[in-house]
C-alpha cells in the first residue's frame, strides 16, 4: 500500500535521476495525498542524435488511474495503487501494464501501523543511503465526456520487505536506475518479459524512521512532517477515554 509518499528534490535533480531534459515541478512536496498531480517519466522522443539523455518525457498526472473505458469515475473506486503480481490481468490496469509503464519519483513514502489499540503509528519510509528513488507507474489517459483529456496513474505495490514488513505487508515496487529502459520500454517488451522486474528491493534497501501524526492531515505540507518522534510502543497503556460530553456536563 502506499497512500502518501513526498519528491524533496530540484526539478534539475529528478531531471537528471530520470534521464529526461526537464521537469514541470514548482516546489519540494513533503506531503503528496492523492487525485493530486504527481511527476511521472514515460517513454517518449526519440534520442536525438549525439545525446546521451535516453528517449524519455516527462508529465503531470492525477494520483489515481482512470480506465480508459470508465463511463463516470465517481462509480469507481480510487485506484492509486495496483498489485504489482495481478497489474497484467485486471481490466483496470493490463492496457496501461502493457502499453503505458511509468516511473514514479520518490524520496520516500509514508506507512502507519496500529499500536495496541492507539491510533495508527505514522513512518516516513526512505531509501536508506539516500537520494532519489523511482516507483514502478502506470499511466492512463482518461477522455471526458467532453472531449478533454485527464491523464492519470497509479503506483504499483509489491510484497513488504526488512523495516517495511512490520509496519504494512505492502510497499511500492522500485525499478532500479539499470532497468529504467527496460520497463519504459512497451513497444519490445511485454509485460512478461519484464516480470523479473516485478520483485522487492532487498530487506535493507529501506528505513523507517516513526513520525508524528501531522502527517495525516494534508493541510500539513511542510518538511517537519519528517521530523522523527518516539513511537508508540506495544507495552504503552492504551489512552483513557474522555467521558462522554454529557456526563461532563452532570458534574456541574
Amino acid at each position: 500500500m502506499c497512500g502518501r509518499y513526498a519528491l524533496d528534490a530540484t526539478a534539475e535533480e529528478i531531471a537528471a535521476f530520470l534521464g529526461v531534459i526537464d521537469i514541470d515541478l514548482l516546489v519540494a512536496r513533503f506531503n503528496i495525498p492523492p487525485t493530486e498531480p504527481i511527476v511521472l517519466a514515460i517513454a517518449g522522443h526519440p534520442r536525438a542524435p549525439g545525446s546521451n539523455l535516453p528517449g524519455r518525457r516527462s508529465l503531470l498526472v492525477r494520483w489515481g488511474l482512470i480506465p480508459a473505458w470508465a463511463k463516470n469515475p465517481k462509480d469507481m473506486p480510487l485506484l492509486i495503487n495496483a498489485r504489482a503480481e495481478t497489474a497484467a490481468e485486471k481490466n483496470a490496469f493490463k492496457a496501461a501494464m502493457r502499453h503505458r509503464r511509468a516511473l514514479i519519483p520518490a524520496s520516500g513514502f509514508y506507512e502507519w501501523k496500529r499500536v495496541n489499540g492507539r491510533p495508527a503509528q505514522a513512518y516516513w519510509v526512505r531509501p536508506r543511503k539516500g537520494g532519489l528513488v523511482a516507483f514502478a507507474g502506470l499511466m492512463e489517459t482518461w477522455a471526458e465526456p467532453g472531449g478533454s483529456e485527464i491523464d492519470t496513474g497509479a503506483i504499483l505495490t509489491t510484497q513488504a520487505t526488512g523495516e517495511v514488513a512490520t509496519i504494512h505487508d505492502r510497499m511500492p515496487l522500485v525499478i532500479r536506475p539499470e532497468d529504467f529502459d527496460r520497463w519504459l520500454d512497451c513497444r519490445t517488451q511485454e509485460p512478461r518479459d519484464v516480470a523479473d522486474l516485478l520483485r522487492p528491493v532487498e530487506p535493507d534497501f529501506f528505513e523507517a524512521i516513526p513520525v508524528s501524526d501531522k502527517v495525516n492531515k494534508v493541510a500539513n505540507t511542510g518538511a517537519d512532517v519528517q521530523q522523527r518522534v518516539e513511537p508508540v510502543t506495544a507495552d504503552q497503556p492504551k489512552p483513557e477515554k474522555s467521558p462522554p460530553a454529557s456526563a461532563q456536563l452532570n458534574l456541574f
